[in-house]
């Protein structure tokens, strides 16, 4: 048996006007799809003190 361990990924849902997090690194915006729909925007992807971070605007931007 093989075991797989991943690094934990920290997701945030927020509201209107968080569009910048002081100190995440390494920034990207990605759209995504869903068999579910659209998503309300697209995925801010960053590290955050190493911990990699996914926040989705829960309005858009």
């Amino acid at each position: 048996m093989t075991e797989h361990h991943q690094k934990p990924v920290l997701g945030i849902i927020g509201g209107s006007g968080l569009y910048e997090i002081d100190g995440l690194e390494d920034v990207r915006w990605e759209k995504v799809a869903s068999p579910w729909g659209e998503p309300s925007d697209e995925l801010l992807l960053g590290t955050l003190d190493g911990i990699q971070l996914v926040f989705l605007p829960r309005h858009g931007r």
